[in-house]
């Protein structure tokens, strides 16, 4: 059963603009792949809640998708992590990701993904 409500329009762009004429897992992934990499305005303020660590919570800067090799099951995107002096870049799930802050068509990309996630929905 889905997470959250369904919603018309996130449907009819998933569709139509997202999986459209995607028949496989790969093609669906890919379809993500590129959707979101051409929607999602480089660099933006977020938040990475991480659900695989202890509880935590980061800022960061989303920089860009990470390689498409490592969207095949997942969308990552690359983050530039900051504490004190050091930085780091680390490929991290989009579902871990929340804009603080970013345009609203930037907004708009992550909430479809993190809707198709919590739709249930796999490649």
């Amino acid at each position: 059963m889905p997470a959250i409500e369904s919603d018309d329009s996130r449907e009819e762009r998933i569709a139509l603009e997202i999986v459209v004429d995607a028949y496989s897992e790969e093609e669906r992934a890919m379809g993500w792949y590129y959707y979101l990499d051409s929607h999602l305005n480089f660099p933006f303020k977020a938040l990475w809640i991480s659900r695989r660590r202890t509880s935590s919570t980061s800022e960061v800067e989303v920089v860009g998708m990470s390689p498409e090799e490592y969207c095949s099951k997942e969308m990552f995107v690359e983050v530039l992590y900051k504490e004190g002096t050091a930085e780091d870049t680390f490929s991290v799930p989009l579902s871990d990701i929340e804009a603080v802050d970013a345009d609203p068509k930037t907004q708009e990309v992550i909430t479809d993904w993190h809707y198709w996630v919590a739709q249930g929905c796999e490649f």
